[in-house]
């Protein structure tokens, strides 16, 4: 059975708002995976169709939302390229690769290990929030932690959680971190870097 409603409540850099059914009532959950067509982002105030259902705490949750005049039809999965796991993947072998051959001191190996998993479970505890509609990581601070070194950690958190993977800006400045980190630790294997961080290290 579908409803109608009018979007009352949208915060777009978070991905969900509320619907107020017709004739009033209490306000619905609407995530933005929700819709069934992901050409056009809600802005608020627009009238939606939808069906109802309720998250794993009882509460009620909008799904296959369709603004009205709009045919609903079930959103189609993502294609999804191969190429960013296999890159994220090929990275951490160099790494592991420069520290077997002392290219690299291993503290660089953990601190990237450690970092990732931080990010991880940053990604996981944001998503969790958003669901709950609880306060939530700040996205600078997730490209903080891909920045330092978490980024396949957080690669893989968007791709296995299915988290912050659709939104383009926040995409194109996770890249940037990717490429101005993996371009720190070229750095790093230059001479003078290798010297900084043999003296930040107290191996010199």
């Amino acid at each position: 059975m579908r409803y109608q409603g009018r979007i009352t409540t949208w915060k777009d850099d978070k991905g969900f708002g509320f619907v107020t059914p017709n004739g009033g009532g209490e306000q619905i959950f609407v995530h933005i995976n929700s819709f069934s067509s992901r050409q056009r982002r809600p802005e608020g105030n627009e009238l939606v169709t939808y069906e109802l259902t309720v998250d794993s705490k009882g509460r009620s949750q909008a799904k296959a939302v369709a603004f009205v005049g709009e045919q609903p039809t079930p959103p189609k999965a993502p294609s999804r390229s191969s190429l960013p796991p296999l890159f994220a993947v090929c990275f951490l072998i160099f790494v592991v690769g420069v520290v077997v051959a002392g290219r690299l001191p291993s503290p660089v190996l953990a601190f990237y290990t450690i970092a990732s998993i931080v990010a991880f479970f940053a990604y996981a505890f944001d998503k969790s929030a958003a669901l709950r509609n609880q306060w939530r990581i700040q996205e600078s601070t997730l490209h903080l932690f891909a920045l330092l070194g978490g980024w396949p950690g957080a690669l893989a958190a968007q791709r296995l959680l299915r988290h912050k993977s659709a939104k383009a800006s926040f995409q194109t400045t996770f890249w940037v971190t990717v490429i101005l980190n993996c371009g720190a630790l070229g750095w790093l294997l230059s001479p003078s870097g290798t010297r900084t961080l043999n003296s930040l290290l107290g191996t010199a």
